[in-house]
């Protein structure tokens, strides 16, 4: 089938660079997805990017995802760590200029996300495929921008873990041709919106939307937009599922899944009663994906890559006994371009080993937040994030107090853009006041005093 006739079922010429193997069934799952008189408007492009070959290696690999069994401890690491550690250490240029590889893992120094902030190329491997490389930049909740080093094959493994997850709660994913599998919710002033296809589905539906007005030409549009997408699965944020429960959707998808950021359980509770399905948990990273997924009966968030080695560090990066409290560090992962070894994720928890494999008990991730504007408004956090993007600084705090007030934290390096963070901040709360980050602070980057600011 040629380009020029693809194009006539309602591709775009430009579909053919983000879904290489895309079908003519695929095309019309597109046109369905953009051309619907409620849809919103789409402001990105984006797709899977896989090649024929590389979708025929994600369904091997989802095999391998779904049968592994996950039962290391620290008294016995997994068979596979070892090789790892000797490979990471030959090929990837940070952990080479370390010297000799080391006899343990723990003589390994942990990194943290400064370090891969500072030179995010000294930590792929010289063997990458530059060609096929996807780098994207992420902030995150912490306000940090972090470039990433990733691959087509690494964004679709994904699915992979998800429905791992998903099987915990009885679920599988069963969408295919002329289906929407998945829709991605977000709910920010400004969000990467896209449409693309899911290859080892059938080319079922996918879709990144924002919940925000601004991007529906008619507020009513967003659930009669889901409702006639029928998406099997709903993926997003607390925040954007606490706009979801403000539309009346009829739809009631197969699962909800929280990514991102903690999942309060008074939320899971909400969602779980309004939809009518398991709304699942789940702690993921850029750095790393899917880590773990929350399970009650476990006693708290459990381990879903099979090729993942959780340690629990102290603050001088010493493993704590297990059972104790510490900061998550995690090394090897399923992302070959950036390999990781004791990559403190600053999340903290305890690590506790049952018949159902390692838990990561009481965890504490990234907590969503809100801010009141000058009119009453809230906003995401994120927006935050994205209107202090243009300034040059590593690390700031933003806190809003009881009474409305605004104060920007900022290192002392950084004083001289306080005019400028001012003026960016000044339309979503006029004047604010910008004070001194000290060094010793321990820095959370959004707090705020007002109890309907946590979702």
């Amino acid at each position: 089938m040629s380009v020029e006739s693809n194009l006539a079922a309602g591709a775009w010429e430009s579909d053919y660079e983000y879904c290489p193997t895309l079908t003519p069934a695929g095309a019309r799952m597109l046109e369905k997805l953009r051309s619907h008189p409620c849809a919103p408007q789409y402001r990105n492009r984006s797709g899977n990017k896989l090649l024929a070959g590389e979708v025929e290696a994600l369904r091997a690999y989802e095999q391998e995802v779904m049968e592994a069994a996950i039962g290391w401890s620290a008294a016995a690491p997994p068979p596979w760590l070892a090789a790892f550690l000797k490979a990471t250490c030959a090929t990837v240029p940070h952990y080479r200029a370390c010297g000799s590889p080391p006899a343990r893992l723990q003589d390994v120094a942990p990194i943290s996300r400064a370090e891969l902030a500072h030179d995010i190329a000294a930590f792929v491997p010289d063997d990458a495929d530059l060609a096929r490389m996807i780098n994207f930049q992420t902030t995150g909740t912490t306000g940090h921008p972090l470039l990433i080093a990733s691959h087509p094959l690494v964004a679709g493994r994904y699915l992979a873990f998800h429905k791992r997850a998903l099987r915990r709660f009885g679920v599988t994913l069963r969408h295919g041709a002329g289906q929407v599998g998945v829709m991605l919710l977000g709910h920010q002033r400004r969000c990467f919106t896209y449409v693309s296809v899911t290859p080892t589905m059938g080319e079922s539906g996918l879709a990144k939307i924002n919940l925000h007005v601004d991007d529906w030409r008619d507020p009513d549009d967003r659930a009669r937009y889901l409702d006639a997408m029928a998406p099997e699965l709903i993926a997003g944020d607390p925040i954007s599922f606490a706009e979801l429960l403000t539309l009346p959707m009829a739809h009631k998808p197969a699962a909800l899944m929280s990514v991102s950021m903690m999942l309060l359980p008074g939320m899971r509770a909400r969602l779980e009663q309004r939809f009518g399905c398991p709304v699942l948990d789940i702690y993921s990273l850029n750095e790393v994906g899917p880590v773990a997924v929350y399970d009650g009966q476990a006693g708290g968030h459990v381990l879903l890559q099979h090729r993942l080695y959780v340690e629990i560090l102290d603050g001088e990066g010493k493993a704590v006994p297990e059972g104790e409290r510490g900061e998550i560090t995690v090394t090897g992962g399923f992302n070959f371009c950036l390999p990781l070894v004791r990559y403190r994720t600053g999340d903290y928890a305890s690590l506790i080993h049952g018949p159902r494999g390692p838990v990561l008990a009481g965890l504490a991730g990234r907590s969503p937040l809100r801010y009141r504007t000058d009119n009453g408004a809230w906003i995401n956090n994120i927006d935050i994030t994205h209107a202090l993007k243009p300034l040059a600084i590593a690390v700031f705090g933003v806190h809003q107090h009881a009474d409305g007030a605004v104060t920007l934290r900022l290192a002392p390096h950084a004083m001289p853009q306080a005019d400028q963070a001012r003026a960016l901040l000044a339309p979503f709360f006029g004047a604010i006041t910008v004070a001194v980050l000290l060094a010793e602070d321990k820095i959370i980057q959004y707090t705020s005093d007002l109890r309907e600011a946590a979702v």
